[in-house]
């Protein structure tokens, strides 16, 4: 029985040009997208928001997904170098006032996990919709790949645009930033404490 691995399992073809390629010739670009504190806006500006968002999603033509993802913050190492700090203070006060600030963050993170939460809009394109493929069974060219990236570009600027109306700042994720996305969601418990892989050199875009 031949051996398995994760890869196998995964709908990720590549990830290049700060594009996701699927195996089912789909592409997918991915924003990453700010919060903002919609409970201390006045009704007025909560109402505002909310028709500005309403316009921005009667307007797509096109299908978005949107993840929220929730991690575990690790500050074991931001603690120890309150610490270290705190031991070479001169400043007998400056080390007794570095010393009780890691005293509350400690019994700060006693009560409970410290979750953060990053939100990520997916706007997907297939290569099959763009004019000239003629086969659903065709392999895509690199032509059809450039084609539909540029199509791809002008949905993320299209959302970009529509998510700033709405006083949400968006920046599209490089393929770097692409690759340390999907390996935490596959290795959260490494992710957790900051472990990442190694991305070679010539990996930019």
């Amino acid at each position: 029985m031949p051996s398995s691995s994760t890869q196998q399992f995964l709908q990720i073809e590549q990830i290049r040009e700060g594009v996701v390629y699927l195996k089912n010739k789909s592409l997918r670009g991915v924003l990453n997208v700010s919060s903002q504190n919609f409970a201390l806006k006045s009704a007025e500006e909560q109402e505002a928001t909310i028709f500005q968002f309403q316009n921005f999603l009667n307007s797509l033509d096109f299908p978005l997904e949107i993840v929220i993802q929730s991690r575990i913050l690790n500050i074991t190492g931001y603690i120890d170098k309150v610490g270290d700090l705190a031991q070479k203070q001169q400043n007998e006060l400056l080390k007794i006032q570095t010393e009780e600030y890691q005293k509350f963050i400690k019994e700060l993170i006693a009560g409970g996990q410290i979750l953060s939460k990053t939100f990520y809009v997916l706007v997907p394109f297939y290569v099959l919709n763009i004019p000239g493929t003629k086969s659903n069974t065709a392999t895509p060219t690199e032509d059809d790949f450039q084609r539909a990236k540029s199509q791809l570009w002008q949905r993320m600027e299209f959302v970009a645009l529509g998510l700033r109306r709405c006083g949400l700042q968006c920046s599209h994720l490089n393929t770097p930033e692409l690759i340390e996305l999907f390996w935490s969601l596959f290795h959260p418990e490494e992710s957790e404490v900051g472990y990442y892989p190694e991305i070679p050199p010539e990996i930019t875009k």
